[in-house]
Parts: structure tokens; C-alpha cells; sequence
């Protein structure tokens, strides 16, 4: 019986997969559905949370928020989301590698691969299976955004929640997070857990290393080094 011992948590958006122009129209919906006006700015949305983004975003357009705000926003963007699954597929894409690296990590016996990703599950969710990458990814033990807890935090929760499914323990040393953002890169030292960083968002290389990144690949093209790293950093 193979012995499960190494978590691969992947950040989603720009180090999977591309959905801004969807992202912007989903936005521009759940705005003017909880609102009732036209989106004006959407905040900056790399490495952030969803909370992070819709509460600047209220912000940026002087709406006054209340306790209702966050939980009717997310709903209203789940709503917008799901009505875009075929513009996910059309206008979406798969950034280079992905596909390959998920596939060949997936064929690693030892190897459990999730997410953690600042979007709300069922966007998460959305984004993987239109584009059809979820199938080397266990889904249920993701971290995802709940307006509560911080991207160090869900790493803890996701390590823990694969932990308990397969009946193991996946320590930080045994965990390795795949992202893009320098954000991504502090999430991870925070939760004193090992981090390959892709120059495919809006960070460069020269930034992911100056947070503190152990691994830095200009894209997730060459399989080969994606698999190398997360190897080697889940065994150091």
C-alpha cells in the first residue's frame, strides 16, 4: 500500500489558469446586482482574497458597506459565474504547463494535489472544471476563501482537512504551495511551508525571490523542474 506523504496545494488564478476578462464581467454583475450602479474600478485582484477585493472594490466606488455585504456579494458572484461556464471555456485559458505538471504529479503515488486559492469554492470550482483541470485535484480538501481566515491560515486548514480524508498527517516540510504572487510567496513562510513560485502573474522573478520564494520557474512549461522542486522541497 503506497504511502501518502507529500500535499501539493496550487494557487488557481494566474498560475493555473487565465479568466480575467470573465473575472471582470462576474465582478461588473455582482456589483451592480448587490448595488444597484455600475462597477466604475474593480480593485487589484493578485494574491488577494475575495473579501480583500470586494470590500476595496465597495471601497474604490464609495459604497457604504454593512454586515450584509460580503455574504450578498459572494452570492451574487457565484450567481454570475455560473452563468459564464461556457465564456470560462471560450475566453479562459490553461496557463502553459499546467495541464502537464498537474498530470505528471498526479501519476507521483505518493502524491495528494489540492488547492488554495483567495476565490470562493464554488468559483474555484467553476474556473477548474470548465477548463478541465480538475481531475488530478482533490477539491474537497482545497482551501478556499471564507471571509474569515487569511491565506496562511487556509493552508493550515487544507493541510489538515487532506490529513484527516486520507488518514495521515502532512506536515509543513511535506507540504509544498505552487503560486504566483508575492503575496502567495509570505502566505506560505507565515505557515512555514515551502513555496515554488511562477513568474505568470504580475510578480517577476527577481520579486518572488525577494519574498522569500524557494523555488522561482519563469513559467510551469518545463514539467521536468516542476516536478524536481516540489520533489526536492517536500523531502528537505
Amino acid at each position: 500500500m503506497t504511502t501518502l506523504d507529500r500535499l501539493v496545494l496550487w494557487n488557481v488564478d494566474h498560475t493555473l489558469v487565465d479568466v480575467g476578462r470573465v473575472t471582470r464581467e462576474a465582478y461588473a454583475e455582482a456589483f451592480k446586482a448587490t448595488t444597484g450602479r455600475p462597477l466604475v474600478r474593480l480593485a487589484p485582484t493578485a494574491g488577494r482574497t475575495e473579501s480583500e477585493i470586494i470590500f476595496e472594490t465597495l471601497a474604490f466606488n464609495d459604497i457604504v458597506t454593512t454586515d450584509d455585504s460580503l455574504p450578498a456579494f459572494m452570492e451574487a458572484l457565484t450567481a454570475a459565474f455560473t452563468a459564464r461556464r461556457a465564456d470560462l471555456r471560450a475566453h479562459g485559458r490553461v496557463l502553459a504547463g499546467a495541464r502537464e505538471a498537474l498530470d505528471a504529479l498526479g501519476r507521483e503515488p505518493s502524491t495528494v494535489q489540492s488547492v488554495l486559492t483567495g476565490s470562493i469554492e464554488p468559483v474555484a470550482r467553476l474556473k477548474l472544471t470548465a477548463l478541465g483541470l480538475s481531475g488530478s485535484l482533490d477539491l474537497d480538501t482545497g482551501g478556499y476563501e471564507t471571509g474569515v481566515y487569511s491565506k496562511a491560515a487556509l493552508l493550515e486548514i487544507a493541510r489538515t482537512r487532506a490529513g484527516e480524508k486520507y488518514g495521515t498527517t502532512f506536515g509543513e516540510r511535506s507540504t509544498v504551495y505552487v503560486a504566483d504572487s508575492t503575496r502567495d510567496v509570505q502566505a506560505a513562510r507565515i505557515a512555514r511551508t515551502p513555496v515554488v513560485a511562477v513568474a505568470t502573474g504580475a510578480a517577476t522573478e527577481a520579486e518572488l525571490r525577494a519574498a522569500g520564494a524557494d523555488v522561482v520557474l519563469p513559467t510551469l512549461a518545463e514539467t521536468g523542474a516542476v516536478i524536481t522542486a516540489v520533489r526536492d522541497l517536500a523531502r528537505s
